[in-house]
């Protein structure tokens, strides 16, 4: 489990990294994971004490929300004031991305579909 906790810390270190050394808009965590994931790609295979440490690190995933909760405590006129707009644009928001998810399911499955009759 150490070796699993330093490939993701020192991931999320090297996001943090290029976030503030770049002064990118994005979350060092996000440039992490994105970082992890190319790594992923270019081995085109996951260490194996990686897929044995997941589970167990995801099944605590519930903890990382922690701080946003508490974030919403702490700004809570905030949320008040900006409330009804926030939540227009998550439901906004959430619509377009099932959309889009929808459409590219229905493009994807005809193309599919396509191909295994020209096949």
């Amino acid at each position: 489990m150490l070796n699993s906790l330093i490939w993701l810390l020192g991931y999320q270190l090297a996001g943090e990294f290029l976030a503030r050394s770049l002064s990118l808009p994005v979350p060092g965590s996000v440039l992490g994971m994105l970082l992890l994931f190319l790594t992923f790609c270019v081995r085109k295979t996951i260490p194996d004490h990686l897929k044995q440490t997941a589970p167990a690190l995801l099944s605590h995933l519930s903890l990382l929300f922690i701080p946003a909760g508490v974030g919403v405590i702490l700004l809570g006129s905030v949320l008040g004031a900006y409330g009804l707009p926030l939540l227009l644009l998550t439901l906004v928001s959430t619509l377009l991305t099932w959309l889009a998810s929808a459409f590219l399911l229905h493009y994807l499955s005809s193309r599919q579909r396509r191909m295994r009759g020209a096949a």
